[in-house]
């Protein structure tokens, strides 16, 4: 003789529920959220009173500084604010993720890397984390590798966004039967003598 056991509606819902609930956690570790993140640092400054310093170095050869009004900090932040957001849906499956501990520089280092660099426009994307069991883990750095080519010119921007102190965007630009230009901005605001 075969035994049934009814379960009530209420409960076989809960047992459905939870079991796509752990498909989709299992499925959904997500990327570091680098454009929020770096976002978040730049409302930060906005409604600061740091002193903003400019500093455009053109091929080695000349150095322009100059103190920035508030106002126009998220201008000089443009090529940070405009990046693909790799940890969303779209770009998730085009990257990988590598997460590494550099003990000499006491470091996490989450790493991202194209799958298919030649259609990739973040070329890398790093971030380096202190770890601290008292405070917390802190974001202490992130490195971007941006590449953009067309017909008629290459792009490479190497950008470093030093959390709660400044950022730089280094640009090397290649247009054909012209030498190549490299030209670096650097933002500070809160930025420490100590290195």
């Amino acid at each position: 003789m075969k035994k049934y056991i009814l379960l009530h509606p209420v409960l076989l819902l809960f047992i459905v529920i939870g079991c796509k609930q752990k498909k989709s956690e299992e499925k959904t570790e997500s990327f570091f959220p680098v454009l929020s993140f770096i976002k978040g640092q730049v409302a930060d400054i906005d409604t600061s009173l740091y002193a903003i310093k400019k500093i455009v170095f053109i091929d080695s050869l000349h150095t322009d500084t100059s103190w920035m009004k508030r106002e126009e900090f998220r201008g000089l932040a443009k090529d940070f604010l405009s990046i693909p957001d790799i940890s969303g849906k779209k770009y998730k499956k085009l990257y990988t993720e590598e997460k590494l501990y550099d003990e000499s520089m006491n470091r996490v280092i989450l790493s991202y890397k194209p799958i298919n660099p030649a259609d990739a426009e973040i070329q890398k994307q790093e971030i380096l984390i202190t770890p601290n069991a008292a405070t917390g883990d802190k974001v202490s750095s992130i490195i971007i590798e941006q590449g953009i080519a067309n017909k008629d010119s290459s792009v490479q921007k190497k950008m470093l966004w030093t959390v709660d102190q400044s950022f730089q965007v280094t640009t090397i630009r290649q247009t054909p039967g012209e030498a190549e230009t490299i030209s670096t901005l650097k933002v500070t605001w809160n930025e420490t003598d100590e290195k």
